[in-house]
Parts: structure tokens; sequence; C-alpha cells
């Protein structure tokens, strides 16, 4: 994993905007800069999507404690934050060097604050001119006319990127005027917000095809029912953006379009599912994972499988992990795993797609789930297809029982002497699964299992996971999660909590152990973000709860 600090040409971009005074809430002597200067530029931290920062050297298994950690500032926003928030190290601003966290909201607004003491540096709206924001009312056929997967406005949603060469960032912006809707892909600078590239950029997109919606042979994107939700991915200097749905309102597809990061023209279109339905993209909003050479692995939600009666062609692919290889102006299918009980996945709503999946860093494996309990490890260039008899994949390691629905974003760390791969689902304990090296399979019979009630209900934890390399005593993990109730349609108060990695029926501390330390509501499915000393948790009450040393 890299962690990168921003170029020193950003040094000669100077900001002078005045601190808005109500936006952050300080402690009366605020804390002094960082000696660290780690970046976090991407959903979960790497395109490994591994949710590991590997450089914290301040937050250690002995004083992250009640005693000597809690909430030290908070960041105030307009709305609700769905996205992880972001941080850019050693950004120059005002003639000095700053961390900056940057936070964006439903109501399309971005916020750039300084990481270290909650200074306001610059705030935008991005919604479109004479439009608002598309709330949850507008996808009227969504859930028979009962949407609540949202709980009101619905602008900024997929974690934006930053590109550390050119300090730009990414991100999908929705509006609306109530009839007409629009997403628009936007560059901007993080020194100040101001749009790069002659931007923003309409998002727009046609595919062959003859499935669900098509009109003479062709698909159409639609932007007020394909729902921007997963994080996006910058590889190779394309931005990928993806698509899925609102509660399966149709018709929709899912949608993966790449677009130049220098120009913001588009490059890329691919449609998973052309000749059928369905096959969104999801993930519980991690993004997608990619490797050096710019291959993309994603897992498709419930969809059409096959083509012609054929479930084994690569035309429609729902219910499916993908490897996709770009190909002139889209992405060709390089190697798929469809379980061979898809089907029934489907009618029972257990489909595959819903956990977000990492790849095992420094290895050939890709570790996904499904909605039924099942862990899949797969060969990532070699991902098993579809045999309607068997799974021909690594290893599938079931969790037992169909109450863990895999609504979680699995995190990966690797210690001096071993290395885990983490997962919390819903109405399932905690788990840390040893993934062992010699044999490339993951030991779930040596699993430790944390005993502290878990979430529960139809959303799991979000993981992230610090450690100063694989120094002992540095590596912790961290979990954020609805502490009451169901969080998949109603907002429910949060939790963090920090485990010892190594040892998670170790609890280290808890923001409910002191009153003075709670967050606020769970913000669904938004990791939080680890570094430079502090831990930033987004939450759905209109604020960024930021946790350091005290």
């Amino acid at each position: 994993m890299q962690l990168r600090r921003l170029p020193l040409p950003l040094a000669f971009l100077l900001l002078s905007f005045c601190r808005n005074s109500e936006a952050p809430i300080n402690t009366t002597n605020p804390p002094p800069p960082s000696a660290q200067s780690v970046s976090v530029l991407t959903q979960h931290n790497d395109n490994n999507r591994s949710g590991w920062n590997d450089n914290e050297q301040a937050l250690t298994t002995s004083n992250v404690n009640v005693q000597q950690f809690g909430l030290v500032f908070t960041l105030l926003v307009d709305d609700q934050v769905y996205a992880q928030p972001l941080v850019a190290g050693h950004v120059m601003i005002n003639g000095n060097y700053h961390n900056i966290v940057i936070v964006a909201t439903v109501n399309n607004t971005v916020y750039a604050f300084d990481g270290d003491n909650g200074t306001l540096y610059w705030q935008k709206n991005f919604t479109a001119a004479g439009m608002r924001p598309p709330q949850r009312f507008d996808m009227t056929g969504a859930c028979n006319g009962g949407y609540q997967d949202f709980s009101f406005n619905i602008g900024i949603v997929g974690t934006p990127v930053i590109d550390a060469g050119t300090g730009r960032m990414y991100f999908v912006a929705r509006s609306t005027d109530g009839t007409t809707f629009v997403q628009h892909l936007h560059a901007i600078n993080i020194v100040d917000g101001t749009e790069a590239l002659g931007g923003p950029k309409l998002i727009t997109a046609s595919y062959d095809g003859s499935g669900d919606g098509s009109v003479q042979g062709m698909i159409n994107f639609d932007p007020q029912k394909q729902n921007q939700r997963q994080g996006l991915t910058l590889v190779n200097g394309t931005v990928y953006v993806t698509f899925s749905s609102h509660c399966d309102w149709g018709p929709y597809h899912g949608w993966i379009l790449g677009y130049d990061a220098a120009s913001l023209n588009q490059k890329v279109v691919y449609n998973d599912t052309p000749n059928g339905y369905a096959g969104g993209l999801w993930e519980s909003g991690m993004g997608m994972a990619a490797d050096a050479q710019g291959n993309l692995y994603v897992v498709t939600g419930n969809g059409t499988v096959g083509d012609n009666g054929d479930p084994t062609n690569s035309i429609n692919r729902g219910s499916s992990a993908l490897k996709l290889t770009p190909n002139g102006a889209s992405l060709s299918v390089a190697s798929y795993f469809t379980p061979s009980n898809y089907q029934l996945l489907n009618d029972y709503d257990l489909d595959y797609g819903g956990m977000g999946a990492l790849m095992i860093p420094n290895s050939n494996f890709y570790l996904t789930g499904a909605k039924d309990g099942t862990l899949y490890l797969l060969n990532k260039d070699n991902m098993g297809g579809y045999v309607q008899s068997s799974n021909h994949v690594q290893q599938s390691v079931p969790l037992g029982g169909n109450d863990a629905n895999m609504h979680c974003q699995a995190a990966y760390y690797k210690s001096g002497t071993r290395e885990f791969v983490y997962v919390w689902s819903e109405n399932d304990p905690l788990r840390a699964i040893p993934f062992d090296r010699a044999s490339n399979l993951l030991s779930p019979e040596s699993e430790t299992v944390a005993t502290v009630a878990g979430p529960i209900g139809q959303s799991g934890a979000i993981l992230s996971v610090s450690s100063n390399g694989n120094q002992a005593g540095t590596g912790i993990l961290w979990a954020s999660y609805a502490a009451n109730g169901d969080a998949e349609h109603d907002v429910r108060p949060g939790v963090l909590r920090a485990f010892d990695a190594n040892d998670v029926s170790k609890e280290l501390w808890n923001n409910l152990q002191n009153p003075s330390d709670a967050g606020g509501t769970y913000a669904k499915f938004a990791a939080p973000t680890i570094a430079n000393g502090h831990v930033y948790l987004p939450t759905f009450s209109n604020r960024v709860a930021v946790y350091g040393l005290r």
C-alpha cells in the first residue's frame, strides 16, 4: 500500500478564504499541527480496498483508551455524510503546510478543513444552477413509493477520489428541478475548491443491447434511476464511476463509466446486463478494486446471468464477481465467478454483491461475500466461472445462517507474524480470520471472535485498520456501526469501537464509554478514516467527529 504526499507544485497555490467560525467546534486549546502528513486519497485507503493505513505513528494499543483518547473536535457540515472523508497531507495553504480533511455531503456541499485543528479553509456547493439535490421522494417508483434508503437528500453519495499528482478531486453530484434529473462529474482543486478541466462533465451514456428499458437496440443511462453508490476509482489516468439503483426500481443496469482524469472526456462505457436487467454495483459503498495494470475487480448484484439460455455467456453477468480489462472504449470480462446457486440467491434476496470486496495485498486473491453469509476467496486471474453443480473457487467459507446478510465492508491487516481479513456483518460477531500464505487459504478454524454486541438489522459494521507498519502494539481495528436498531431505513445512534488488531477479543476503547465522546448518528456505509493521529468519523448528524489523543 502506498500512502503519498501531495506534490510540491501545490505549494505555489495559496488560499485566502476567511474562516467560517460557525462550522467547526474546536476544543478551547486546539491541538497543534501533527508531525505526520499521511494522505488517504481514496475509499478504504488504496485500490486494494484494504482499509489499512500502515503508517500511523501516534495511535497505539497502549494509548487508545478512555483516559488518553477521545473526541478532540467536531466538523459541522450542512447535511448527512455518506462519503468517506478523505485526507490530503502536506498541502500548502496560506503560506504553510497543512493536513486537510475533505468532507462531502448529500446536499452537494464540499468542505476542506484543517485536519489537525478543524479550521475551515473553504466550502462550496456543487448543485447545478437552478436545481436542488434529488430527494428520496423523487424516487417515486422505488420500494413501491415507500423509498427510505436515504433520509432526504441524495446529492454526493459515492466517496470521491483525489489525484496525488495534480491535487484534483473527482466526485459525482446529483441535481434536479423536480422533473429533469442530471448527474455531473466534477474535478476540483483541493486547495480552493475551484472547478478544473472545464468541468463539470454531464454524465451520459448509451450501450448496445436489447435488455430492460432498451429502445431500438440501445440502452440509455437514466440519471434519475441510476444510483452512484460506490466510491470512485482512479487508476492509470482514468476515473471510473459505477452505478446501481434505488430499491431495484427499474429499468436499471450496472454501469461503469471511465473518464480521462486529465480532460474529463469519456473514455469507457460498460453495461453488465445489456441484454438483460439489473446487475447493480453496490458493495456497501466500497469502491471497485484495481491493480497496477488497470484491471478492475467488482461484484455485481442481482440480475441476468448469461444470454440466450447460456449462463456462461459473458454478455450479461449479474450476480457475479468480475475481472474487467480495458478494451478500447469498453471493458472485457477477463474472468468471472457466479455462485452455482445464484438463482436461489436472487429469488430470496440473498444475492452476491452486497459486501465490500477487497484484494489481499501482494497476492492473487480477491475476497468477496454473498448475502447468504458465505465468503468466497477467488483467484483474481482465474475466478472460477459458472458451474451448475459446484463452485470452482479458491475457497468458500460459510459464516452460518441467512442472518449474516453481509451489508458491510471487510478490511485487511498484516502484523509481523500473521495477516488477517476482518468481517463484521449484521447479526453476526466480528471475525478476524487469518490468511495463510503457505496455502493461500483463509483459516476460519483459527479465527478470533469479538464478544461485544454487534450490529443488528440490515447494516453491518464498516471497518478500517491503522498501524505503524508491522510494529508490535500499533495494530488497531476500528469499527463503526449502529449502536442499536436497524439502520437500513432508519437513522440510528452510532458507535465507534477500537480493537487490538492482533486479538479482536480485546476491545481498547469505544465512544460510548464517556458521554463527551459520543459522535452522533451512524453514517451508513461511510468508513472511518484514520490519519495523522486522528480518526475522522462521518455521521448522519451533520458533522464529522474527530478523535485523537488528549
